[in-house]
């Protein structure tokens, strides 16, 4: 069951669950993604972004072309805000941001790289909310303003403090403190394709 968040005749907010896919991937097994399971009731539903499939919360869908098109052109053109909370490893007390380029790391995809030589221009602010004492990890709200795959959990990681129960960039100690990656797509605000109005869409976020 997928919890719609926000609907209209031309857009779709839902909230995806952590470990699945937001479009088909490779393989029968790939078929089981969020854009085939809404597409089951609304046939002309268009993909705009994607999720990791690790990382739970809020995507937004286009119920026609137009509208596709006009908010593919607002997320290309940075005009979309879009804001994280993450769980990573050891304290972060002071706010800060990471401005490191990445790649893919073809040899290990899906996992992705710093590289300064070739790396796309990449950036995010992050905050500190909570410290918990008990298992040294801080909550955070984190503030890409890029858009590259895995660039909040490779950012991260080269801060040094991985997302707790990330397969790909945490170690051991890290990955074990969580059954899942604690990385949640928390709010999305853009401007109505239709209305001109903003919306700012919230999810619950679930650890």
């Amino acid at each position: 069951m997928i919890d719609i968040i926000f609907e209209d005749d031309d857009l779709l907010f839902v909230e995806k669950p952590a470990n699945l896919l937001s479009v088909p991937g490779k393989g029968p097994a790939g078929k089981h993604c969020l854009s085939a399971i809404l597409q089951q009731r609304y046939e002309t539903l268009k993909v705009v972004h994607r999720l990791d499939m690790a990382t739970s919360g809020l995507m937004v869908f286009a119920k026609n072309h137009p509208t596709q098109k006009a908010i593919n052109a607002q997320f290309e053109q940075r005009q979309v805000d879009k804001s994280y909370i993450a769980v990573v490893d050891g304290k972060i007390d002071a706010s800060g941001s990471v401005d490191l380029p990445l790649i893919t790391d073809w040899p290990n995809r899906p996992k992705q790289k710093v590289c300064h030589q070739q790396g796309r221009k990449s950036l995010t602010y992050y905050q500190p909310i909570t410290y918990n004492e008990d298992n040294n990890s801080t909550r955070l709200l984190l503030l890409p303003k890029t858009g590259r795959s895995h660039q909040l959990r490779v950012h991260m990681m080269a801060l040094g403090h991985a997302i707790l129960g990330d397969e790909f960039y945490a170690g051991a100690s890290a990955f074990e403190k969580s059954a899942r990656l604690l990385l949640h797509a928390h709010n999305l605000t853009l401007s109505h394709p239709v209305t001109g109005q903003q919306l700012s869409i919230s999810s619950e976020v679930p650890f």
